[in-house]
């Protein structure tokens, strides 16, 4: 199995099933990125866990991966950051289907694979530099979130006029 810091060795497990090792990996993975959001080029992933071996072929890994990441705000455009932490509880088998848990291959787990799934499902699609960005103006493109330039949004929707044309009636 090739070298990487998410390589651990089980030796101890896999001929001890019952057996109990707790691990911790950091490394870089490569290309961990979504629409808007990437893991920050240079910084390490974190991977936490508890390894329990379950049978001789297969172990139980229950645990936290985390990461650090940066993308574009998608109301201001402005950078945005934040940290993943990301619960995890999956097997590795040596037997079994990749398609629903890891490769087991002799006395060794890589917890590379598990570490890249979790941070890509966690990845914010659609980052928000804040719960409370206020966004670009529609009006003048100016950052809200630095000055107000005096616009107002216009909230009326011209495919819904009749509709409150009607709802004014109903209220006078």
């Amino acid at each position: 199995m090739r070298s990487s810091p998410f390589c651990v060795s089980v030796t101890d497990l896999v001929r001890a099933p019952g057996n109990r090792k707790r691990v911790q990996a950091a490394g870089r993975i490569a290309d961990l990125s979504v629409t808007s959001a990437r893991v920050v080029p240079g910084s390490d992933v974190g991977v936490e866990a508890v390894l329990d071996a379950m049978s001789e072929d297969a172990i139980l890994a229950t645990g936290t991966v985390t990461a650090t990441w940066e993308g574009e705000c998608r109301r201001c455009l402005g950078p945005a950051t934040g940290t993943i932490t990301v619960e995890v509880r999956d097997i590795f088998d040596a037997t079994g289907d990749t398609e629903e848990t890891y490769p087991l291959r002799g006395d060794q787990v890589d917890l590379e694979p598990l570490a890249r799934d979790a941070v890509m499902l966690e990845l914010p699609q659609a980052p928000l530099c804040s719960e409370e960005c206020a966004g670009l103006c529609e009006m003048c493109g100016a950052n809200r979130n630095d000055s107000d330039c005096g616009h107002r949004p216009d909230t009326t929707d011209p495919r819904w006029a009749a509709l409150d044309e009607l709802r004014s009636e109903t209220t006078e």
